[in-house]
Formats: C-alpha cells, sequence, structure tokens
C-alpha cells in the first residue's frame, strides 16, 4: 500500500516537471536583425557565365539602425531569397575579386573571406546610425550560367560582430539579344533638271526630268543663253568618287556651236562657245545682257573635309568661267572621301556669232559618277 507521503511527493514530481516543459517552450533564443531600407544590386552584364563582371550594390541602413561599430557586411549568393541557400550554379566570387567605387556615408571596406558564394567586408568599426547608405561596386564577378534566371544577394551587416541590419536584393542573368546589320557598298547619284531637299537632306526621289532642258532665250550674237541642271551624289567609298560629262557639243544637223575646250574660258557673246561650270557665277559676262548670277549655284552643303568631300573640278570651279571638251569624259566634280549627300548644279552657257546658222540646237550630256572603293 502507498503511502500518501509518497503520492504526494510523486504528484509534485509531475508538476514541476511540466511546468519546466511549458517554460522551455515560451523562452525565445534568437537575435532578430533591423531590415535594411532601401536597397539595389545592379550589374554592369546579365550575360549568363559573362566574367569580370561588376556588381554595384546600393543600400540604406534601415530606419532602427544604430550602429556603435560597424565592422563588416557579409554577402550570400542564394538560388531563393529566404531558406536554405542554394548556390547559384557557376558564380563565382571568391579571389580575384575586387572592391572599387565606394561613395556613400560608410567607406573604407576591404575585401576579406570569400567563398564561391561568398564574399565578407571589413572594414575599422564606426558609429553608424538609420538612413546612413553604402555604396560599393564588386569587381571581376562571375555570373551563373543559367538563362534568363533570377538569383539572390543576402546581406547581413554586423555590429562588433553581431548582424544589426539585414537584407535581401535580387538580379538576373539575360539571354543578350544579338543585333546585326550591313551597311554595303553605297551609291547614290541622280541627275534632273532639279533635285531638292528633304529634311535639308539632299534626296533623289525629288529629281524632275532633264529630258528638253531649254535655253533661257534665243541664241543670240550679242546675250548669252543660259540654262541649268542639278544632280546629287553620296556615297561611302573609303576614297570618294569622281563625276564625269560626256557628250557632243551643240548641234544642228550638219552645223555646231563650238566647245569652249580644257581650259576653262569666260563667256564672250559674238563667239562660238558652249560649256558649263558648277559654281555660283557673280558677275554679268562681257556684251549686252547679264545672265549670272541668275540661278547657278555653288555645290551644297559645301565641302567641309569632315562630313562633306565633294566639290566641283579645278576648270569647273571658277566663277564666270566655263569649259567643255565634246565626245570626252571631262572629269567635273570629285570627292576625296566617303561623303554625305550633296548637290551640285551645272550652268551652261551658249554664245555664237551672227552669221550661225538658224536650227534647233541640242546635245544629249551623260553623267557618270564613278565610287573609288
Amino acid at each position: 500500500m502507498k503511502t500518501p507521503q509518497k503520492s504526494l511527493f510523486k504528484l509534485l514530481t509531475g508538476s514541476a516537471l511540466a511546468a519546466a516543459l511549458v517554460l522551455q517552450s515560451v523562452v525565445p533564443a534568437t537575435v532578430s536583425a533591423v531590415g535594411l531600407g532601401a536597397r539595389s544590386l545592379n550589374i554592369s552584364d546579365a550575360t549568363p557565365d559573362a566574367t569580370g563582371v561588376s556588381y554595384t550594390f546600393d543600400l540604406t541602413l534601415g530606419a532602427g539602425s544604430s550602429f556603435t561599430s560597424m565592422d563588416s557586411l557579409d554577402i550570400t549568393y542564394c538560388t531563393t531569397a529566404a531558406g536554405t541557400c542554394t548556390a547559384p550554379t557557376g558564380l563565382d566570387a571568391s579571389t580575384p575579386v575586387t572592391i572599387s567605387g565606394q561613395t556613400g556615408d560608410v567607406a573604407g571596406w576591404s575585401v576579406g573571406a570569400t567563398t564561391a558564394n561568398t564574399v565578407t567586408l571589413n572594414r575599422s568599426g564606426s558609429a553608424q546610425s538609420a538612413t546612413d547608405t553604402i555604396v560599393f561596386t564588386l569587381d571581376d564577378m562571375v555570373n551563373p550560367t543559367a538563362v534568363n534566371t533570377t538569383f539572390f544577394a543576402r546581406i547581413s551587416i554586423d555590429d562588433s560582430g553581431t548582424p544589426t541590419d539585414a537584407g535581401t536584393v535580387a538580379t538576373s542573368t539575360s539571354d543578350p539579344v544579338i543585333l546585326t546589320g550591313v551597311m554595303p557598298e553605297s551609291l547614290v547619284f541622280c541627275t534632273g533638271e532639279t533635285v531638292s531637299t528633304t529634311a535639308t537632306i539632299p534626296d533623289c526621289s525629288t529629281a524632275t526630268s532633264a529630258a528638253a532642258i531649254n535655253f533661257d532665250q534665243l541664241f543670240s550674237p550679242t546675250e548669252t543663253a543660259v540654262a541649268y541642271s542639278q544632280m546629287a551624289a553620296s556615297t561611302n567609298a573609303g576614297t570618294g568618287y569622281n563625276i564625269t560629262v560626256t557628250g557632243d557639243t551643240l548641234t544642228s544637223g550638219g552645223n555646231t556651236i563650238d566647245a569652249i575646250g580644257g581650259t576653262a574660258a569666260a563667256s564672250a557673246p559674238g563667239t562660238k562657245q558652249f560649256g558649263l561650270n558648277l559654281v555660283a557665277n557673280t558677275a554679268g559676262t562681257t556684251g549686252v545682257g547679264a545672265r549670272f548670277p541668275g540661278s547657278s549655284a555653288d555645290v551644297a552643303p559645301a565641302a567641309d573635309a569632315s562630313t562633306f568631300y565633294g566639290d566641283a573640278a579645278t576648270e569647273f570651279d571658277t566663277a564666270d568661267s566655263f569649259a567643255f571638251v565634246a565626245n570626252t569624259a571631262n572629269t567635273v566634280a570629285t570627292a576625296s572621301a566617303n561623303t554625305d549627300p550633296q548637290i551640285y548644279t551645272a550652268s551652261y552657257i551658249a554664245n555664237v556669232t551672227g552669221r550661225q546658222p538658224a536650227g534647233n540646237y541640242s546635245t544629249v550630256l551623260t553623267y557618270v559618277c564613278t565610287p573609288l572603293f
């Protein structure tokens, strides 16, 4: 038979044990860190498996932060934001990872211990407070190998070895978008009675027909008749282009008006002359009835040895002087390098003697632009 004392002892012992178990279940044994404030991670190259990548962290201490001796910062790269950390495949944060670009309120960091997916930064501790910023770049990182995959950097900042601020930032690899294009050898050339510009750029689609350009008046031994045509040219050929004009002089049946020749000469009414130039003519020609300046013009835009290289050739580049050799390729303009579009204005003159036979005089001129690749 049990004695009352023994039963009471057993009862008290069981009650005490139960109370102890209850106490153990409600007393916490963890330390909580303040969450970081605004934070970001920018990587210089998101290409999978890229090497030499810079990871720039921009961190703001949490609103409740208070450090007496901020002395270390730990970064752990994981495939998830929380829970068990699995290192991203291929990521390498080990030596020779270096630190650069330190700005913000807290600097003086140096790289300490590293592994494939962890980096510890150390500094001489000092007091820091809420909203202070930490900005730094880890260079020579190696990206994870997975394509279009997010990974996370878990960050913990210690105060004398005790985690005080913590947070996570995310970034991602991405499949690079590769664009390719080909600029072929190019020549844009056109002729017409006129060539205009579109948004200030010479535009061959605006060229008007040059099939029947008339001189401005009937031929006369006392006045010079003039006419105009235009052309535009550009090329990406490294050494530019040559523009030539070939054709007969003005003829009517067996009658002709003499070509001026290869040496530029002034207009002289009362003599047989047919010629052209590619510049703005500035004064009245010899004899009655000044025909210039009229619609003649210099090359536009003018050559500037930068983006525009085309200019009239020597014999066709003097105001009020004209040249032309019949049935010969006359070089009238050149560009010394690849050049943007320019418009040339060709000014033609016709002079006759008093005994020039009547008739309809005409010629067909062919301009050729040859790029010099």
